[in-house]
């Protein structure tokens, strides 16, 4: 391991970003799956979900990426079960989020009225009835989906997706904080108050300032990412650029940060974690899910791995380039291949669709990335891999 400095090579900070994100531990899925999460988590600071389906519900696949086959049972009971270890709230986009982290978050819990969503700012302002009725009837009621409330409202006129006031008024609720997701049925939130969902020591402990809290977060942030650009920290927790620039300047001014010139950013000023430590090496085989925290930051992966990633959900079909559900492929210290993938689970298969190799990929990335189908197809609990030609 080496220790911090005023300058990093290009493969000293990409061995670094990789180290911070846990890739640079075995892996190790069959160990307690309790402990592996906490480690996890303890390394990322965050979990994105997201709705789409087409392989694994996203939030499940960055534990894979760095334990391998684990029960995802164990994230359900951390996200769904008491003692909760994890709650749901915006954090990079909707998120898994430590408990410990909520009141670091009621700041903008806070600054709803201002940063919340158009449409469902408005219907705090229009009609605030319908949001305390609401709110009354999930404590009443809850745990409840929003499917289960009683719609009583006008439609809302065409935008919002011709959601009802009742359900922007849920959105609302939850941005403020005043409603969580208690768990999930069929990936639908089930909301309930947060006095039945977060732990009670959580909801006592004092709200810090926005001060303290954001500079937490960039704290958590920089853990994270080992060693980061300043768009980089904000984009993490999307905090605000004028409170994000201060809070760097802040932790810089504390040691906490360390200004560092990185081989290949340019002028791009790179920020090092005080307690960041530099691996010899990295021997990591993984596939990284698309909303997975090491390809949030786009410019930053152009950066360290000199790898542009584009999803390609919302492109026309005819336009895309790599495919549908694109996983890139891990290998050493390299993002060395993408995998455009897709679970069939009426007949037991993962299907790559199709694979593209980096230039410059290793002679053994085929035999490797075949060796990941395979665990990963074991994990989902399939039988077998649908390979393409170049693949077999």
């Amino acid at each position: 391991m080496g220790r911090a400095r005023e300058t990093l090579s290009a493969s000293e900070a990409r061995r670094l970003a990789l180290a911070a994100q846990g890739f640079a531990r075995p892996r190790d899925g069959g160990a307690s799956a309790g402990w592996g999460l906490r480690r996890v988590l303890g390394d990322v600071g965050l979990l994105q979900i997201d709705s789409v389906n087409v392989l694994s519900r996203a939030h499940y696949l960055p534990a894979f990426s760095r334990l391998g086959p684990y029960p995802r049972e164990a994230l359900d009971r951390a996200s769904q079960r008491a003692p909760r270890r994890l709650f749901e709230y915006w954090g990079h986009e909707a998120s898994l989020i430590p408990v410990a982290l909520q009141p670091a978050l009621r700041w903008r819990m806070e600054r709803a009225a201002d940063e919340a969503w158009k449409g469902v700012r408005k219907v705090a302002e229009d009609t605030p009835e319908v949001v305390e009725r609401v709110l009354a009837e999930i404590r009443e009621r809850g745990p409840l989906a929003a499917s289960e409330l009683r719609d009583e409202g006008p439609r809302g006129g065409g935008s919002w997706w011709d959601w009802s006031d009742e359900r922007l008024a849920i959105a609302w609720l939850f941005w403020t904080g005043q409603i969580t997701a208690a768990r999930r049925r069929n990936f639908e939130r089930l909301y309930d108050v947060p006095d039945r969902v977060v732990p009670a020591d959580v909801l006592a402990a004092p709200t810090p300032s926005v001060e303290d809290a954001q500079r937490e977060l960039v704290r958590v942030a920089s853990r994270a990412l080992g060693v980061a650009a300043e768009r980089d920290l904000r984009d993490y927790f999307r905090l605000p650029l004028a409170d994000n620039r201060a809070r760097v300047a802040e932790l810089v001014e504390s040691g906490e940060l360390r200004p560092v010139e990185v081989e290949g950013w340019g002028r791009t000023q790179g920020y090092l974690a005080a307690a960041a430590r530099i691996p010899q090496r990295v021997d990591a085989r993984a596939l990284i899910g698309p909303f997975d925290s090491l390809l949030w930051e786009r410019s930053r992966l152009e950066r360290i791995f000199d790898f542009s990633y584009r999803l390609e959900i919302y492109v026309p079909r005819p336009k895309r380039v790599h495919g549908y559900y694109v996983l890139p492929f891990l290998l050493g210290d390299r993002l060395v291949a993408r995998v455009d993938l897709k679970s069939h689970r009426e007949r037991g298969e993962l299907e790559a669709r199709a694979v593209h190799l980096e230039p410059g990929a290793p002679a053994e990335t085929r035999a490797a990335l075949r060796d990941e189908l395979e665990l990963m197809a074991g994990w989902l609990g399939f039988e077998r891999v649908g390979l393409p030609r170049g693949l077999r």
